[in-house]
């Protein structure tokens, strides 16, 4: 049966590199067709509150507020080990200077905004900007300190920038998880076997991309063209891994701890696991 779906994603080179095979007809999509909506990860996430999408990229953070409306896809998250974002600034500072703020972030509902408030539960001084605005910002003193994501891990101390914190290596101290950073969802109120048949053919789409890397290259330099090639395929590298074919034990895992940490700390009003595809 054919059915067409909007699918929402970033332009970052994890998300083009995964969902390349999908969109371009290079897997089995089981009767699925796509309209591409490539969007910034918080831009997704405020429209996720409306419902606007059948299906999405999402900040885990914004997931957590939203079970009720989305499940979480098996296939497609970014999460891992070493992965994680990195606060930075232009000289070394102390906690109370971090406090003080302000502080760049890539959006309150982003996962790297949910990590810091846990990590920093004072730093409440935060200006919402694009994330790849914020190395500049820190740069020109606009905010004490900046909370990057993305490839700008790549490039912060070329910069000459120093990062304060790894709140990735924090989480990973905290539980011994890896970080869950991104997910796919996708509607709840979509019949259960185009959700099936959507798991099925994004898990094609990343196992596609992983055994033939090269053949993503020309759809991730289309949407990253200020970005090296080197860059590219190291920001691949490090969020496209075995958690972005199949969530498995360990990656339902993390994904719970978080929403239930973000539950306890009062950043989400409910707490429940029953958002994972069956």
């Amino acid at each position: 049966m054919n059915t067409a779906l909007s699918l929402g994603y970033s332009p970052c080179p994890n998300d083009t590199f995964i969902f390349d095979a999908l969109v371009h007809g290079k897997i089995d999509t089981e009767g699925l067709h796509f309209e591409p909506i490539l969007e910034d990860v918080e831009t997704l996430n405020r429209w996720a509150f409306a419902g606007d999408l059948d299906v999405t990229k999402l900040s885990y953070h914004a997931l957590a507020h939203l079970t009720h409306r989305y499940r979480l896809l098996e296939a497609g998250s970014a999460l891992g080990f070493g992965c994680g974002p990195l606060l930075i600034a232009r000289r070394p500072l102390s906690t109370a200077d971090i406090n003080a703020g302000p502080i760049g972030i890539p959006g309150q509902l982003t996962t790297a905004n949910f990590l810091l408030s846990l990590a920093f539960p004072q730093a409440n001084h935060k200006v919402e900007m694009l994330f790849s605005d914020i190395e500049d910002a820190v740069l020109r003193g606009d905010v004490v300190a900046g909370l990057i994501i993305h490839e700008n891990r790549f490039t912060y101390a070329q910069k000459g920038l120093t990062c304060l914190t790894d709140l990735g290596a924090w989480w990973e101290r905290q539980t011994g998880l890896p970080i869950p950073l991104g997910g796919i969802a996708v509607r709840r109120d979509l019949p259960a076997d185009v959700q099936q048949r959507l798991n099925r053919a994004l898990q094609r789409s990343v196992e596609y991309a992983l055994a033939h890397p090269e053949a993503a290259m020309p759809y991730v330099r289309q949407h990253a063209q200020a970005m090296d090639d080197d860059v590219m395929r190291a920001h691949i590298r490090l969020y496209v891994n075995d958690f972005s074919r199949n969530l498995g034990t360990t990656g339902r895992q993390a994904v719970a701890q978080m929403f239930r940490m973000a539950y306890e700390a009062g950043v989400i009003p409910h707490y429940s696991t029953d958002f994972f595809i069956n």
